[in-house]
């Protein structure tokens, strides 16, 4: 079985950080081969990951960062979004379906997400803060970069 390859990014607690993250995402997509409505998809995953990761993670400290890795595997890319806050579960997420939440502003993100990943996953970090998992399988041409 072929080796995995991780890029690792560590990013600043920055609006601009958004923009960045979601280029990358959609270059790597793009160059892994997903049509072009599955790599909006993945980089519009990536997005809203850092949007929550700025705001409700670090709450905008700019002394905390975001840590952000891909991992490209035989058959599935696997993104981690890791911030430096105080971490949440994913169950504790009002669902922005529910008649009561309907018309807030905010809690959209993460329907989205699930929505567009084929896995979402919430866990804590080793070192606390939350990190978000984002799993997209490969499509059937894909080669992972680097592999001859």
């Amino acid at each position: 079985m072929p080796a995995t390859k991780t890029i690792r990014v560590t990013l600043e607690t920055a609006w601009q950080t958004i923009d960045l993250a979601q280029l990358m995402t959609q270059r790597l997509a793009e160059a892994l081969g997903y049509d072009e409505t599955e790599v909006h998809h993945v980089a519009m995953s990536v997005r809203e990951g850092i949007i929550n990761a700025l705001h409700y993670g670090n709450r905008m400290q700019r002394d905390k960062q975001i840590f952000l890795s891909y991992t490209f595997e035989p058959d599935r890319l696997v993104i981690r979004l890791l911030d430096q806050g105080g971490g949440f579960e994913l169950a504790d997420v009002a669902d922005p379906l529910a008649e009561e939440n309907l018309l807030k502003s905010s809690g959209r993100g993460l329907l989205l997400v699930r929505a567009f990943m084929d896995d979402v996953r919430v866990g804590q970090g080793a070192q606390g803060g939350a990190e978000l998992v984002l799993v997209k399988r490969l499509p059937q041409t894909a080669a992972t970069p680097g592999r001859d």
